[in-house]
């Protein structure tokens, strides 16, 4: 049963009790100290439904584009504040601990995968160490670059189907049926019509669409394309989609507040508003778009959006993403560990002094000979 649902019957059974005080005449009212242990009663009973359908652990998957600030949004949620944020090298895991209104805690498992170059593997370790059934996913996609980032989430959507469908084939009967069933709420009854020929995936995916305050700034043709394609996939998932920026309040809030509802299940709807708008934001939550709605394109597939969307906002070959790296990963300041450098300096001491020694044993053997 859902919370809102819960606070619904709470009102209610309220509302019957006071009914029945005042059955026996206009003149019998409840005393305080009834309507507070009535009040009592039932907010005990909302602790014990709620220890029992709210999940003791979820996790979140957060992965996409690099350089678009994921580390810093999880950051932000953990209030953990960073001078030099390092970079994320493979995945990397933390985890958030919160106290529910039955005094039961909730944990949230976040992992974060730093690159989608080869990365098959490491998606299946939360994937499999958590299973799907409280398993939340964070695309996060560069709107900086939209001549980059279709790769990217073509390569995170095949990575997390394939892997999610092995998972689906070694799992029981009854899961298979209560994820699908999960999958179809999530579609909505608005977008039934379109049930078909959609490709959900077993867990809830949030397309997030970062730097924001850099897109808002493009050519209008670019952004409705954009757009168009990032509606597209979503709806073709079954995912929600939101646009955002860490230098903008408004969505960075909606953004937290997405990762809350997803790790711990409140606030009951993180998005406070349905924008469809390209001049605009986006924000779609899930089940709330169609293909109708997208436009007159019909219904799509990965390919097809892909095929269209490199038509109208032509894709860059990457041949390996030209970022500036740090040549010693040692004498990068975010990766500072001072018992690590101080042995490390120790051994490099110790190398230079035994290089030193074959260099003159070297040249002494040559006078000699």
């Amino acid at each position: 049963m859902r919370l809102p649902q819960i606070f619904y019957n709470l009102h209610k059974r309220l509302q019957k009790m006071f009914d029945k005080s005042n059955e026996g005449g206009e003149g019998v009212t409840p005393s305080i100290q009834d309507i507070a242990g009535r009040l009592a009663e039932e907010q005990q009973r909302l602790r014990q439904l709620e220890a029992t359908t709210v999940p003791k652990e979820r996790t979140l998957l957060v992965l996409g584009s690099k350089c678009v600030g994921k580390t810093t949004a999880i950051n932000k949620f953990f209030d953990r504040e960073e001078h030099a944020t390092r970079p994320t090298l493979a995945l990397e895991y933390s985890f958030g601990r919160r106290i529910g209104i039955g005094k039961s805690p909730q944990v949230m498992n976040v992992w974060e995968l730093g690159s989608l170059d080869n990365a098959e593997q490491l998606l299946e370790v939360p994937m499999r160490t958590h299973g799907l059934q409280q398993l939340a996913v964070f695309i996060m996609l560069d709107l900086s670059q939209p001549q980059r980032f279709w790769t990217d989430l073509e390569c995170a959507f095949k990575g997390l189907r394939d892997t999610a469908q092995q998972m689906m084939q070694n799992s029981t009967p009854d899961l298979r049926e209560i994820l699908e069933q999960r999958s179809l709420e999530r579609v909505g009854q608005q977008s039934k019509e379109d049930l078909g020929n959609l490709e959900p995936l077993p867990f809830p995916v949030v397309i997030v669409g970062g730097k924001y305050d850099v897109f808002a700034g493009f050519d209008p043709a670019i952004k409705k394309h954009t757009c168009r394609c990032l509606r597209s996939m979503a709806h073709l998932i079954g995912g929600a989609l939101l646009f955002y920026s860490q230098r903008m309040p408004k969505l960075a809030k909606v953004l937290r507040d997405t990762i809350s509802h997803m790790g711990f299940g409140s606030p009951a709807h993180p998005f406070r508003s349905h924008v469809a708008d390209f001049n605009e934001p986006l924000c779609i939550w899930f089940g709330t778009d169609s293909w109708s709605k997208i436009g007159d394109t019909g219904t799509q597939s990965v390919e097809r959006i892909g095929a269209t969307f490199g038509v109208e906002v032509p894709q860059l070959q990457l041949e390996k993403q030209k970022l500036p790296e740090t040549p010693d990963p040692s004498k990068d300041p975010g990766f500072r560990e001072s018992l690590i450098d101080e042995m490390r300096s120790q051994k490099n001491e110790e190398l230079a002094g035994i290089m030193r020694d074959v260099l003159l044993r070297g040249k002494f053997e040559s006078v000699q000979n």
